[in-house]
């Protein structure tokens, strides 16, 4: 039986670890002209590519944590080791984050939703114009890099209701009991290739690109669908 060199060893036991970066849906140049062709490649090759790099990196010592997901690490952070927590918190919140952004969006998106997450949107926001500067005014305020996000909170009668958060960092609602609905980037390496530091304006030609058949999704399996997807 051949034995496995130093090199040969560490790489079999890298390939036990949970977290790849998935290829995206579309081509780099599909969210054009929203999103221009540069920022989506060095967004999904540089930024998320290095979140999953520096999660895989932090928890290799740690075999009992290779194959948890990142939602799963997220919403058990004070059981980890208290030496790995923060930077745990940030590439497991930075790759769960967006691998539902990219999700998000989509080259056939914009227009509005139907059905029963409209009635829910108007219910809670009075309007969908409503609901989107109310999103909008939201993500302008963040301070620094962070999210905004629409949830699904959980009502003890009734079904759940909708709130617009926004978070810092990678930080992800989940940690605060809600379900992630929508959510869109406001840190900068977002949008500052195209928009420079026109915040604003990133935010408000974003619902051209809204994918609002996986907001759909999200919204009739809240309570399932975070943990399949990183």
């Amino acid at each position: 039986m051949t034995s496995l060199s130093i090199a040969d060893g560490a790489a079999s036991k890298r390939g036990l670890l949970q977290h790849v970066l998935a290829p995206l849906l579309y081509d780099y140049s599909a969210l054009e002209p929203c999103i221009d062709v540069r920022t989506m490649s060095l967004h999904h090759d540089k930024h998320h590519a290095g979140y999953v790099n520096k999660l895989n990196d932090v928890l290799e010592p740690f075999n009992e944590l290779w194959r948890r997901s990142a939602a799963w690490l997220l919403l058990n952070i004070d059981s980890l080791p208290v030496l790995i927590r923060p930077a745990v918190q940030h590439n497991a919140g930075g790759h769960l984050n967006h691998s539902l952004f990219w999700k998000s969006m989509s080259p056939t998106g914009g227009d509005q939703p139907t059905g029963s997450l409209a009635a829910a949107i108007n219910q809670s926001f009075g309007s969908f114009d409503q609901f989107k500067a109310r999103f909008n005014s939201v993500g302008e305020k963040v301070f620094g890099s962070g999210w905004v996000w629409l949830v699904a909170r959980a009502r003890q009668s009734g079904g759940p209701t909708l709130e617009i958060v926004a978070t810092a960092g990678h930080d992800n609602p989940i940690q605060q009991g809600s379900h992630p609905l929508l959510l869109n980037d406001v840190w900068e390496h977002a949008y500052y290739l195209r928009y420079e530091n026109r915040r604003a304006e990133y935010l408000r030609n974003w619902w051209q690109i809204v994918n609002w058949n996986e907001v759909v999704v999200r919204f009739e399996h809240a309570e399932d669908a975070v943990e399949e997807t990183a």
